[in-house]
């Protein structure tokens, strides 16, 4: 690889590490106004109607639909590659987060053949927590066609698009549910009009609540966030930094005497039988 190119690496992985540092911050903001509305809440509603109001407002969401061949608790998560590889890659993705879009643009082709040879299978949260702090609907709108496509069978190339195509931060673009449906365009076979109705109708905007209230509840904050068999591999793995030669290193090591899965489809994998393909991701959000 030329000094040039090593340069141009550093400098994406920089800009990643800069956006999620950025994201971490707006995300404790949050938090300490959430927390000091919070109190005002409890008070009120203890005043008004009881705290069993309250109660019931904290109540995670049940999904009343959920995409074809998702798995895990509440079928949350969204599985691509082969259910039997070896290895688990657990991603928590955000479809506005512009780290998430530097990671993939750098990542989603060694990902991609990592699944394809059996050597694992991605299980993707599709978060939407960035419209709480930016004006727009592009993350809940843009999770929503994740699960149509999803429901069709074109996941992973979809996403892929949509990563590829992604806006800036602040332009609420996945917003626009016709920018969504024009790039589905790019994905042969999911511009239908199952797709189409499942978009336009937010057939699944109880699922995107769920999955988003799931990372809420866990002890990650920002994304994207990466694990490799539950251990986080991003931005490090231990002393190492996080790049595609490495990740493809580290999941060969923990592969290593182990037979790999048969080649899947992309995000449309079978729901399994029991969530024992969820066991080797011990993370707090998962499932």
């Amino acid at each position: 690889m030329s000094e040039k190119n090593r340069e141009g690496k550093r400098t994406a992985r920089e800009r990643m590490l800069a956006q999620r540092a950025a994201e971490e911050a707006t995300s404790k903001r949050r938090k300490k106004l959430i927390a000091g509305g919070a109190v005002l809440a409890v008070i009120a509603a203890a005043v008004i109607a009881g705290i069993v109001v309250q109660d019931q407002r904290s109540k995670p969401e049940t999904p009343t639909a959920a995409p074809a061949g998702t798995i895990g608790d509440k079928n949350l998560v969204i599985p691509v590659g082969a259910s039997n590889a070896p290895s688990v890659l657990t991603v928590y993705e955000d479809p506005r987060c512009p780290a998430c879009g530097i990671f993939e643009r750098e990542f989603s082709s060694t990902i991609d053949q990592l699944e394809d040879t059996g050597k694992v299978t991605a299980h993707v949260h599709v978060v939407s927590f960035i419209d709480r702090a930016v004006p727009g609907k592009g993350s809940k709108t843009g999770a929503n066609a994740l699960a149509c496509a999803q429901d069709a069978g074109h996941f992973r190339d979809f996403h892929d698009v949509l990563y590829r195509n992604q806006p800036d931060e602040t332009n609420d673009a996945f917003g626009d549910k016709a920018v969504l449906l024009n790039l589905a365009k790019q994905v042969d076979g999911l511009d239908t009009p199952a797709f189409q109705a499942c978009v336009n109708d937010n057939k699944y905007g109880g699922w995107v609540s769920a999955v988003q209230q799931d990372f809420d509840k866990s002890s990650y904050k920002s994304t994207p966030t990466v694990l490799l068999n539950g251990q986080s591999v991003y931005p490090k793995n231990g002393d190492e930094e996080i790049t595609p030669a490495n990740l493809v290193k580290w999941v060969d090591a923990a592969n290593q005497g182990k037979q790999l899965g048969t080649a899947g489809s992309h995000g449309q994998s079978p729901a399994p039988t029991s969530t024992a393909s969820e066991a080797n991701n011990p993370s707090p959000a998962a499932g």
